[in-house]
């Protein structure tokens, strides 16, 4: 259940009978033809279906995150490391003090890595609380159903493109990308990480696409190991 869906004094009831929650997080920045908002929609949408049959409110996505890898990309909004660490303590704060004690956040984005030491942080200040960060997408389940399907997969790649992230009218280029150079990428500032990446449009490795079927199937791996980390393994 989206928390929009609900006003407070329902909340109050229900954090009495389920102190579960979720919190999406994401990013807006380039993944080559497809939303500048794919992680930030993929994190939202796997967490409502995950938790519609259990009626666990979902927050609205904090759909902005770590990004600056890809600054000089237009559309890409990145926040800087303090003021992340600030959002997300309050994030949390403002859940806890609502009465949510088992948070389960759900990450659509590998650069929001850093979240994990601030919950950490957080958790010795809120000792009766219980914080999962969950990886949607490099979950064990989910990246195995993903090398499964097609091990040519990364960034912005066909891994990414689902029906909910495509753009009407975009065509998709139908050749694969070979895998970029990491090394290279760490090493430069924002601007040569993006003429690194003009030639494969922001795809790091893969296809741009691949059929509905093949992302339906990884969907639903990754909606039901969401669910599973919403109903298990709290302490």
């Amino acid at each position: 259940m989206h928390i929009n869906a609900m006003h407070w004094a329902q909340v109050e009831e229900r954090v009495k009978q389920d102190d579960r929650c979720i919190l999406p997080i994401g990013s807006v920045e380039q993944h080559a033809r497809i939303s500048l908002g794919t992680d930030m929609i993929l994190a939202e949408k796997v967490s409502l279906d995950a938790a519609e049959p259990l009626g666990v409110p979902v927050f609205p996505v904090l759909p902005y995150g770590l990004a600056s890898s890809f600054a000089d990309f237009p559309g890409t909004v990145s926040l800087s490391l303090r003021t992340y660490i600030g959002v997300i303590e309050d994030i949390l704060d403002s859940i806890y003090r609502a009465g949510f004690r088992r948070i389960l956040i759900v990450n659509g984005h590998g650069g929001n890595a850093p979240a994990g030491t601030v919950v950490s942080e957080w958790l010795n200040r809120n000792r009766d609380a219980s914080v999962k960060m969950h990886d949607w997408w490099r979950a064990p389940k989910t990246m195995g159903k993903v090398l499964e399907i097609d091990s040519r997969a990364s960034h912005a790649s066909w891994m990414e493109n689902f029906p909910w992230t495509r753009l009407a009218g975009v065509q998709q280029p139908e050749h694969a990308v070979e895998r970029i150079d990491f090394g290279a990428m760490a090493r430069v500032d924002a601007g040569r990480k993006r003429a690194l990446l003009e030639s494969c449009e922001g795809n790091y490795h893969g296809l741009f696409e691949r059929p509905d079927a093949d992302m339906l199937a990884i969907w639903d791996v990754a909606v039901r190991e969401t669910r599973f980390e919403l109903e298990n393994g709290w302490h």
